[in-house]
């Protein structure tokens, strides 16, 4: 079943994303985010990022990058360069600023069952 604004994660998302889900988990390695900070461009022609995969990168977007093929569990590697954490994520998944997301987050945490 289909979820309105969700890219669910599939055999061809996968596919599609290979290289930028590669790309995003040789960030566990603190060498390779430096690599990747001095030179965002050289670094994504290293894995083969497509045009579209390379762009969403730039934009820091992470809609973007799931409808280029990422999985949420690497982007968070390639977020964490920047210092962004899961919230900011689901903030920018939900158009919200991080304030609101978090507070929603809390209300829910708080919410009778």
């Amino acid at each position: 079943m289909a979820i309105p604004g969700t890219t669910p994660f599939d055999g061809e998302q996968a596919q599609k994303g290979y290289a930028l889900n590669k790309m995003c988990f040789s960030f566990n390695s603190a060498d390779n985010r430096k690599a990747f900070l001095q030179d965002e461009e050289a670094y994504m022609r290293t894995y083969g990022l497509t045009d579209v995969q390379a762009a969403a990168i730039r934009s820091k977007q992470v809609l973007q990058l799931i409808d280029a093929g990422g999985n949420a569990y690497y982007l968070a590697k390639f977020a964490g360069i920047f210092g962004l954490d899961m919230q900011d994520v689901g903030a920018q998944q939900t158009g919200m600023t991080k304030e609101a997301f978090k507070a929603k987050l809390c209300a829910a945490a708080h919410a009778p069952l």
